[in-house]
């Protein structure tokens, strides 16, 4: 159980931190689809470096084109469009913008390239996150302050009509919401209670519930979003827009976080719809980052690397097939005789016997003390 909710808190702090407080009590299991992504995205994270070790003209190629169409596409989900002949004036250029939209879109940029150039140092604090609004802003008055009024968001039907689609956290809630947020966020990270993908999805749901901003609280989730995926190893959004994947698929954004967030403030919500989205984003641009590279031959002394390194991100007890999962063009035979070697330097021992015996690394592990 996470200790920051333990203590005494106002219920208008506690109440949007259904998610993530839902799963660090107690953490037993994930829907079926989910855990097909978990073990996708893991499979994933575990080929990407031999990928990212091709053509260096080809990855700046796809690196600058994910960097336009994130900037567009995330401005573009929000109604802000450009002239298609000035993207790349706006997004690369130096020249004076002409107006609110192009400046936004190049401020989106600029905490894009934040977040390529600092990702791992930049942590997810109050700071950063009032930082990224206010580059993603411009010089609009509130930007990178939280909302100083209460909103709710508001649905308008092309008749007239309108209703209320969700109620957002109070403007006197938000900065303590949001300070809870990130203290749970970080706190479930060390615990590793949550898989971090899964929480990862978490914490997003939660921000845009909480929708501590007067505007601009789509693009900062989606900016936190990348930094975050950064953070946890997974690097495909340096290299395929999520953004613009969110875009292709923008129906279905709205309709899974609608989904998600209705009851959120009471912990009667099912946030599985949205968290599921979220993790078929990831998954879908590391096939696309996949496709775009093609096909790869591993040299033998790379698929040890791979082996070492699938074992060394294991926390706990673990199978040979998690660590075929995510080595997934390595042999079983290969995987063995590498635990084997581990086994006789006494840095593995192995929990049973049969193909479905358990290993554990020792307290003579290696590779994470020397990386």
């Amino acid at each position: 159980m996470l200790s920051r909710l333990g203590g005494e808190t106002p219920a208008y702090e506690i109440k949007v931190m259904m998610t993530i407080k839902l799963f660090s009590g107690k953490f037993e299991s994930v829907p079926t689809a989910t855990s097909w992504y978990l073990a996708n995205l893991g499979e994933a994270r575990g080929k990407q470096e031999l990928y990212t070790r091709q053509s260096p003209q080809r990855l700046k190629a796809l690196r600058e084109h994910a960097l336009i169409e994130s900037a567009v596409s995330s401005n573009r989900i929000e109604g802000v469009v450009v002239d298609q002949s000035r993207i790349a004036t706006i997004v690369f250029g130096k020249s004076l913008l002409r107006d609110r939209d192009e400046e936004e879109v190049r401020g989106y940029r600029q905490a894009l390239t934040l977040i390529h150039e600092q990702g791992v140092h930049l942590p997810v604090s109050q700071e950063t996150v009032l930082q990224l609004h206010r580059l993603t802003r411009g010089e609009i008055w509130d930007a990178g302050k939280y909302k100083d009024k209460d909103g709710d968001i508001i649905e308008k039907f092309p008749d007239g009509r309108s209703r209320v689609r969700f109620k957002t956290v109070s403007a006197a809630a938000a900065p303590s919401s949001m300070r809870i947020l990130l203290d749970i966020y970080h706190e479930a990270l060390r615990e590793r209670i949550i898989p971090p993908p899964i929480l990862l999805a978490a914490f997003n749901l939660d921000f845009l519930c909480i929708h501590p901003f007067r505007d601009g609280n789509g693009r900062v989730s989606r900016l936190l979003l990348l930094l975050q995926c950064y953070h946890l190893g997974f690097e495909v959004g340096r290299y395929i827009s999520l953004e613009r994947l969110i875009e292709e698929n923008k129906e279905r954004y709205y309709e899974t976080l609608e989904q998600s967030s209705r009851g959120c403030h009471e912990g009667k919500h099912d946030p599985w719809p949205y968290l599921n989205y979220l993790l078929f984003i990831i998954k879908t641009a590391y096939k696309e980052f996949e496709e775009r590279l093609g096909q790869i031959n591993i040299p033998k002394g790379e698929k040890t690397n791979l082996i070492l390194r699938a074992i060394d991100r294991k926390t706990g007890p673990f199978r040979i097939a998690e660590i075929q999962n995510e080595c997934p063009n390595v042999g079983v035979d290969m995987i063995r005789r590498v635990l084997k070697n581990l086994r006789a330097e006494k840095q593995v021992e192995c929990l049973g016997r049969g193909q479905s015996a358990r290993w554990r690394k020792t307290g003579h592990w290696q590779l994470g003390n020397s990386e």
